[in-house]
């Protein structure tokens, strides 16, 4: 049985009341021996414990409130001392406001009376989490940018997520892969992903940083090789997407473009490109360090082989129906998916591809060797391995990574 000091006044009344109902139900020798257990566990006076044995053990609401102990005074000088430790909470202000008083005070930000330190150096955590309350200063105050400049671009574009069961091709989400390794310093190879939400068509490019002169040419590189109009862009909020420059940008190179992107912190928002950054790319090359620029443009090269391997050989399942099924008290969702086609295949029977373009794509997959293709793209990830990283404090110029559009006999000619 807890003692008197370690009681609270609630625990003492609930103890208490259980002693009550023995108290009445037994003679007066029982009475005299239940008093003394209850004088030495509450440490009452014995006619006190009668008194509530005999009347109610509700406790009466207090008819005047108490005064304040510690007046504007003590409120000021936490106010300044807080804010000088930068809001942190009660727990770790209260053992420092002595000390940090007294500094202030040399440099001139308090005044110090000896009531006032003598009050900063009793008050209790709990009452310095009151004032602080009071005060408003439980939350932090200031912020590292300046109001309105964080995600102004984001805030001009329309957050949600491309419909799963979208027919139309052009519906595109984007996402950035870091191949930073362990080191997240310095310029590292970023994998530049693009995916159509209504036939799975993927497409890929090595980029060395996520500069703007980068990320303008990767999506150059994207729209000299994508055989239908891009109609929807929707990336995440990430910085290196939502910019003005890469906004104006995407309205130039893709016209009349639609543009949407992810909630913060919801993953989901991307669901298929998300899916694709492990089976397309963390799959090929893992989550090791790539920063050179002989290892970016023979990733260049494998993501070309890829781009003819998955989109015209490797078959794909896309969602056609989603229901809610009860069994067992438990709802699950049950999905049913259609028969797997390539990417390819699920184009052409679209209207989003031209019959010129459709037959030299044809002419292009007849011709490859999807074996062979596997092989060379194996082949390709040993090499890519093989090279020597970028030694620390080498400058890896960034130009020699750039794509360079064809003219347009070569292209034909290609």
């Amino acid at each position: 049985m807890p003692n008197a000091a370690n009681m609270s006044i609630n625990e003492e009344r609930k103890y208490l009341k259980a002693m009550k109902e023995r108290y009445h139900t037994t003679d007066r020798v029982g009475r005299k021996s239940l008093l003394d257990e209850m004088e030495e566990v509450t440490g009452k006076h014995r006619k006190s414990l009668i008194r509530l044995m005999n009347g109610t053990l509700q406790r009466k609401p207090r008819k005047v409130q108490r005064g304040r102990v510690y007046g504007a005074e003590v409120d000021d000088a936490i106010r300044v001392i807080s804010e000088s430790l930068d809001y942190i909470c009660a727990e770790r202000l209260t053992p420092a406001l002595s000390s940090t008083a007294k500094q202030l005070e040399d440099h001139g930000e308090l005044t110090l009376t000896p009531k006032l330190s003598g009050q900063l150096k009793r008050v209790s955590v709990s009452t310095v989490g009151r004032i602080l309350k009071r005060l408003g200063q439980d939350q932090r105050k200031r912020k590292r940018r300046p109001p309105g400049s964080a995600n102004a671009v984001a805030r001009t574009i329309p957050a949600g997520r491309i419909d799963w069961n979208e027919k139309q091709p052009g519906h595109c989400e984007v996402d950035l892969v870091h191949h930073c390794g362990p080191i997240t310093s310095g310029n590292f190879l970023h994998t530049l992903q693009l995916i159509d939400v209504a036939t799975g068509w993927s497409e890929r490019v090595a980029m060395l940083g996520r500069g703007q002169m980068v990320m303008e040419n990767g999506f150059c590189r994207i729209q000299s090789r994508i055989p239908f109009p891009v109609l929807e862009l929707h990336p995440d909020n990430g910085s290196e997407f939502l910019n003005w420059h890469m906004i104006e940008f995407w309205n130039k190179v893709f016209q009349g473009v639609h543009m949407s992107r992810s909630l913060p912190y919801h993953k989901n928002d991307n669901r298929f490109v998300e899916q694709k950054n492990s089976s397309l790319v963390r799959h090929y090359l893992g989550h090791d360090r790539l920063d050179s620029v002989a290892q970016v443009n023979l990733t260049n090269v494998l993501y070309d082989r890829l781009w003819l391997y998955n989109n015209f050989f490797q078959p794909v399942m896309r969602l056609q129906e989603k229901t809610q099924v009860t069994s067992d008290g438990r709802t699950r969702t049950q999905r049913r998916y259609d028969t797997a086609r390539t990417p390819f295949d699920r184009l052409c029977q679209t209207d989003a591809i031209s019959s010129e373009q459709r037959e030299r794509l044809i002419r292009l997959r007849s011709q490859t060797n999807p074996r062979a293709l596997r092989k060379e793209i194996y082949d390709l990830i040993d090499q890519i391995f093989a090279l020597p990283n970028a030694q620390p404090g080498d400058f890896e110029d960034v130009a020699f990574t750039l794509f360079v559009p064809l003219s347009e006999p070569e292209r034909m000619a290609s």
